[in-house]
């Protein structure tokens, strides 16, 4: 991810983005659960709240407060603040997987292409328990057996779990 940044703005970004994640932060290099530090498919991302909705909507769409088309702003807002709320929903469940101390290992995977992602799988070294999580705003839109599928490709990418039956979990905003 650092040499696609330092690609598209064309120098080494390696110091700037030490001090916006170590000084200010307002970044977070993310890796996938289990992967080691030194992996080739961390991610930066945003790691202020206010920051991720700024450059979302108000950022994005700059010409329309230029031309004072706050209706316009708005109703784009309303369309896509679902899809935007459950970002920050599984910002939140990590956060208090955290705070909660009863996980030793806990995160986000997904694999390098792209096309398998699990909002968070979690384990309790001490007492063997493992589980994964899917995270969404509605439960009903949750399917599990999806998460399973994803589940495997883990296991494949990984090689970790390989001998696990872990619990599938469906999480939303009626657990908050």
């Amino acid at each position: 991810m650092r040499n696609d940044i330092e690609q598209a703005v064309g120098r080494q970004v390696s110091g700037y983005l030490a001090r916006l994640e170590e000084d200010y932060a307002l970044i977070a290099k993310r890796i996938p659960f289990l992967a080691k530090p030194t992996a080739k498919c961390a991610r930066y991302q945003l790691d202020d709240n206010f920051l991720i909705f700024w450059f979302r909507f108000v950022f994005r769409h700059s010409f329309l407060l230029q031309t004072k088309g706050y209706e316009q702003l708005r109703d784009l807002i309303r369309r896509d603040y679902e899809a935007f709320s459950g970002f920050a929903l599984e910002r939140y469940f990590k956060a208090k997987f955290a705070e909660s101390g009863d996980w030793t290992l806990f995160g986000g995977w997904w694999d390098r292409k792209g096309e398998n992602d699990i909002d968070l799988l979690a384990e309790n070294e001490l007492t063997g328990v493992r589980r994964v999580f899917e995270i969404k705003r509605r439960k009903k839109l949750i399917d599990l057996g999806c998460v399973q599928e994803k589940f495997a490709a883990f296991v494949r990418a990984s090689g970790e779990w390989k001998r696990t039956r872990p619990d599938f979990v469906a999480l939303s905003m009626d657990e908050m």
